[in-house]
């Protein structure tokens, strides 16, 4: 078969299957010649190839075969110019100025599993993202990870990042943003580079996407995602996403996704109980020493921050980061006072959905009391402890000060209220029921 006679078989092909698919999937096939039968193009991408294969091969084959009777089959290879004709090809590579397109985003040096603190909120989140990392077969595809700001998602997609190029420099792991895939998405589109996108996109070894919930709504971007997805999977080449909630939670995110999304193994990180917290702060505080150390920090700093900041462990880290500079800059120790001076707005802002009101009305009725008798003049050991708990509370997860507290408290000397304080806090060590009140009364508040 000619150069003339390709050319007259693709105006054929053009009428056929029409002038977008033409110009898409035919106009870049090359033709170079028949070898024992096998009509032979050339192709820029190996994904083309497959899909012209896979979309186009029979009605390809049966004009080719209309002008060649001998041609059995076709077969593609992805043109390279500086091979020798009859060379076996090389395995495929971006073509130049394409890998622009996809670079994977920078990772946080210091997101490893080392720096990461397991507690009970995060425990399975940690133990797949392990999983995953470790690079061998897993049950689950994709691994779905979700949970509120600060929670540790971004760290464990680092993380396993981090592991899986430390066991094999050669796996290629490609991590970004759905906001970067989208961008990059759209140039390629601009570009009229999407044979590119599409082979480097299918030929990555594993697909990490942080905050999926940003394509919500975005319908072409979420076509390609799809299609990305199935044919990774179709691989088997492990997928990892993380998001701000649930797939079926993710508003504008078509059904077919969210049952891709749900297929695998889904996994919530929840908000930080005290305990993780303060693991985080005393993990936290080793850093700092590391750059001040001649810095020190009073008892009970570390769990007034862990009560206090329950919403955000990026806030709750920020803060130790603060108030350590400070400390330093004024040359003073790191004391409670120094603390809720340093931090008075992280506090503010940390106690907005916690009242006094609310302390006293949760505190009496896990006591089974009424509230009148907790704040009022009684002072029966019935009514006492619960309100001794509840100005302990006061103290722990609101900023007032003392005597304001009292005031609260049926009009009470501050006096009282340090001395309740002082009681509670050698009580939460000496018996085990105030201890465990105190918890199921934080988390109450906190929830």
């Amino acid at each position: 078969m000619t150069q003339e006679q390709w050319g007259a078989l693709q105006d054929r092909l053009c009428k056929t299957i029409g002038e977008n698919n033409y110009k898409t999937w035919i106009k870049p096939l090359s033709y170079d010649g028949i070898t024992d039968g096998v009509a032979v193009f050339e192709v820029p991408t190996n994904f083309m190839g497959t899909y012209v294969s896979q979309n186009y091969g029979d009605l390809l084959l049966s004009q080719l075969t209309s002008v060649e009777t001998d041609i059995r089959r076709i077969q593609f290879k992805v043109a390279n110019a500086d091979r020798p004709r009859g060379q076996a090809p090389a395995k495929a590579k971006p073509a130049a100025g394409v890998s622009d397109l996809l670079p994977s985003a920078p990772l946080e040096s210091k997101f490893t599993f080392d720096t990461f603190v397991v507690g009970k909120p995060n425990e399975l989140a940690h133990a797949a993202a392990r999983r995953v990392a470790e690079g061998g077969p897993v049950s689950f595809n994709p691994l779905f990870l979700y949970g509120g700001v600060g929670l540790g998602k971004t760290h464990l997609m680092h993380a396993i990042s981090w592991e899986l190029r430390h066991r094999n420099p050669e796996l290629n792991v490609l991590y970004l943003s759905a906001e970067q895939f989208m961008y990059r998405f759209v140039q390629a589109l601009r570009e009229r580079r999407m044979m590119d996108f599409k082979e480097l996109f299918r030929s990555v070894d594993v697909l990490m996407v942080d905050d999926v919930q940003f394509i919500a709504g975005k319908d072409s971007t979420q076509e390609e995602f799809f299609h990305t997805f199935n044919a990774l999977v179709d691989q088997n080449k492990q997928i990892i996403i993380s998001g701000d909630r649930a797939p079926d939670e993710i508003k504008d995110m078509e059904n077919r996704i969210r049952s891709r999304l749900q297929s695998g193994l889904v996994v919530d990180l929840h908000p930080t109980d005290y305990e993780l917290r303060l693991g985080i702060l005393q993990t936290k505080v080793e850093a700092q020493k590391a750059l001040y150390p001649d810095l020190d920090i009073d008892t009970g700093v570390l769990e007034f921050l862990a009560h206090r900041i329950s919403t955000n462990v990026r806030v709750l880290e920020g803060a130790l980061t603060r108030l350590f500079a400070f400390a330093s800059l004024i040359g003073k120790r790191i004391t409670m006072d120094l603390t809720q001076d340093c931090l008075a707005d992280v506090l503010r802002a940390s106690e907005r959905k916690i009242s006094i009101d609310e302390i006293q009305r949760r505190v009496a009725e896990h006591y089974n009391i009424r509230l009148s008798d907790m704040i009022g003049p009684k002072r029966v050991r019935n009514y006492a402890r619960p309100r001794q708990v509840a100005m302990f509370l006061c103290k722990q997860m609101t900023s007032r000060s003392l005597p304001e507290i009292g005031r609260r408290f049926g009009g009470r000397d501050h006096t009282t209220v340090m001395h309740g304080v002082k009681r509670i806090e050698e009580l939460k060590i000496q018996d085990g029921q105030i201890a465990e009140d105190l918890e199921l009364l934080r988390r109450s508040l906190e929830a």
